[in-house]
Order: structure tokens, then sequence, then C-alpha cells
């Protein structure tokens, strides 16, 4: 359950990157099976998401034009991203999340240059937000890493801003992805109860820490473990 508490605490810092660790947890610690797990994923990312997303709405750090616009598509995309899971063998699977997982620690350690002078580009946004609803439903992650540069670089928001906005686009995404996935799949609620509780906790630690720490430094870390466990995934299943 400390890698729970992790997760929570990188999506409370950056709005993005920790449910990416999700789904390996849930397969290799938990011994849940890659499919149920993909699932369960999504459970997790959306209630820990939801939870942020109220405290930061809170303090003010939601846009919700911005997160209404990347959810429109993203909804959909999440729910028709459900239905490719269940097409593919545990191995393979396994191994796009990898390359997934290598290709989200590459892009965190380029931060994104902010020009607060744009606005929401109505298309361009909903384009992406599609595909990172393409991403929630198939492989159970929420998206950050896509959404946060995404809408710092088309909406002009600052870092702590589409973090928030991050995770209020995340909650929504999941709600479809998840909706998706159970027409499959059936949960082990107990165990996703317990994993929610220490996440929920972890995020709290997160938010808390996000005024005193260095984003910068925390993303580069975080992305070279990302990096490093890609890796291993990788020759987990080759």
């Amino acid at each position: 359950m400390v890698l729970a508490v992790l997760i929570g605490i990188s999506l409370g810092v950056l709005g993005s990157g920790g449910s990416i660790v999700t789904l390996p947890v849930l397969v290799y610690v938990a011994h849940v099976p890659a499919k149920q797990a993909v699932g369960m994923s999504i459970a997790i990312v959306g209630a820990a998401s939801l939870f942020g997303a109220v405290i930061h709405w809170r303090r003010g750090n939601v846009a919700p034009k911005a997160a209404l616009i990347f959810s429109a598509t993203g909804m959909a995309g999440a729910f028709l991203g459900s239905t490719g899971t269940h097409l593919l063998s545990k191995q393979t699977l396994l191994l796009l999340f990898a390359g997934v997982m290598l290709i989200v620690g590459l892009f965190m350690l380029r931060a994104p240059r902010l020009d607060q002078s744009k606005v929401c580009h109505i298309p361009r946004c909903l384009l992406v937000g599609f595909i990172v609803g393409i991403l929630t439903g198939f492989l159970g992650v929420g998206g950050g890493f896509l959404i946060v540069p995404a809408l710092m670089l088309t909406a002009g928001l600052n870092p702590r801003m589409a973090g928030g906005t991050s995770l209020a686009v995340i909650a929504l995404n999941s709600t479809t992805g998840l909706l998706g996935q159970l027409r499959y799949v059936s949960i082990d609620w107990s165990l996703l109860a317990g994993f929610l509780l220490f996440a929920f906790v972890g995020m709290l630690a997160g938010i808390a820490a996000a005024r005193q720490l260095r984003e910068k430094v925390l993303r580069n870390v975080f992305a070279i473990a990302l990096i490093v466990l890609a890796v291993v995934l990788a020759l987990l299943n080759v």
C-alpha cells in the first residue's frame, strides 16, 4: 500500500504521472489479472483524481471551460478505448503499456514553456482530449502526462492550474472508461477500496507538498523512475 500512497502523492503534486504505475502495481504486486487490473486502474485513477479535483476546485485551481472542452471528446474516447483492451493478450497489453510508460517518462523530462497569452484552441483541445480518452479506456491510465502540458500550451494555464484541471478531466474520462470495462470484467471492490484509501492519503500529502517542493525536481525524478520501470516491464514480457 506504500505504492498506493506514492501514486496519490504524484497525482497531488503534478496532476499526472502517478496513474501510470497503477497497472504494474496491481499486476505484479497485488497479482490481479492484467485485463481486470485495467478496469481497477481506471476506477482508482478516476476516484483519486475526483478527490484531488474537488480540493483543487476549492482552492481555485480548476479551469471549468478547459476541463469541459477536454472531457467532451475524452469521455467518448475512454468508452471506445475500453473495447480494445480485451482483444489483446496479456503480454501484448503489458508491452504496449511499457511503451507508453517510456514515452511518458521521456515527455515528462521536457517541461513545456508557458504562454499565458494563449486561449484554449477548441479543435486542438478536442483532439487531444479524444486521444487521452482512448488511452484511459484502453490502458487504464489517466493521461495527465498529455493533459497537463496540453493545457499549458493550448490554454495558457500555469502548472498549478493545469494540474488541478487535469485531475477534473481524468475523473470525467474515467467514468465512461470504467463503464466500458465493466462490460467485460468484474472488480475486486475490497482490494479497490483499500488501495483508494491509501491513494487518498497520498493525494492529500501531495497537494500539501505542491506548495513547498520544486515541481521540476519532482517531475524529473518521477520521469526517470518511469523510464526504468518501463524497461523492466518490457524485459519481463519479451
